[in-house]
Order: C-alpha cells, then structure tokens, then sequence
C-alpha cells in the first residue's frame, strides 16, 4: 500500500504544479494581447516568459499523466475501478490536455505576431483551466455517480 500513497502524493504533486502552469499561461496572453505595438522589450519578455512557461509545464503534464495511468493501473487492479465518474474525470482530463494543446498555438501566434485575439478571449479562457480542475476534483472526491 505505502508505494501506492507514494504513487498517488507524487501524482498529486505534478498535477498542481501542471495547473499551475495552465493557470498563469493565459494570463500571460492576456498581458501580451494588451502591449503597445511599439513596446518591443515588454513584449519580447513576455513572449519569452509564456515560451519558458509552456515548456516548463509540458513536463509537468508528462509525469502527472503518467502517474494517473499507472494509478488507474493499480487501483483497477485491486478494486476493480471503474464506473461515470472516472469516465468523466477521463473526459476532462482529455479536455485540460486540449487546452494545454491550444497554448502552443496561442505562443506560436504571439511569437509569429499573428495574433487576432482580443483581451477578452484570453480572460475567458483564463477561466478554462479552472472550471476543468474543479470538475476534476469533484468528481475524484466526491464520485457522485
């Protein structure tokens, strides 16, 4: 049992530092959305900041991915798990991969000055990562169906 604590702590561990990545990327965007045209420095350090920032938080996304499989591995293994929820905490995960999937694009954009994106689209999808992750925490915790 005490690997599977390890498994799962460590697990733990690389999803929120994963989220936390995916949290402040697009708030990033934002910022690099708002710069003047003609401020070069700010927006090249901002640019810099979201390219370090994705890269950073794409190896998060790989250990946090990986331990969640093999705790599905363990657990079903053990107790036969299964049923919706885990199902639906499936689809969200798929679904915060996509988002993570979209920011490269949203850096690539900026980097290459082909951004046509308002503020306001990126304050939104500020807002993406965190409904997913609450979703996520419920239905891992409270499993209701």
């Amino acid at each position: 049992m005490a690997p599977m604590l390890w498994i799962k702590a460590l697990h733990i561990v690389f999803v929120a530092s994963w989220f936390a990545g995916l949290f402040y990327l697009p708030r990033l965007f934002v910022n690099l959305a708002s710069v003047p045209a003609d401020s070069h420095a700010e927006r090249e350090r901002l640019l810099m900041m979201a390219r370090k920032l994705y890269r950073f938080s794409s190896l998060l996304m790989v250990p946090a991915i990986g331990l969640g499989l093999w705790l599905w591995w363990l657990l079903a293994g053990q107790h036969g798990i299964s049923g919706g929820w885990l199902h639906a905490k499936l689809a969200l995960v798929l679904a915060m991969s996509a988002m993570h999937g979209m920011f490269v694009h949203y850096v690539r954009d900026f980097a290459d000055d082909r951004n046509r994106r308002t503020q306001r689209f990126y304050r939104i999808i500020n807002e993406v990562p965190t409904l997913l992750m609450i979703g996520i925490v419920i239905l891992v915790v409270v499993k209701p169906f």
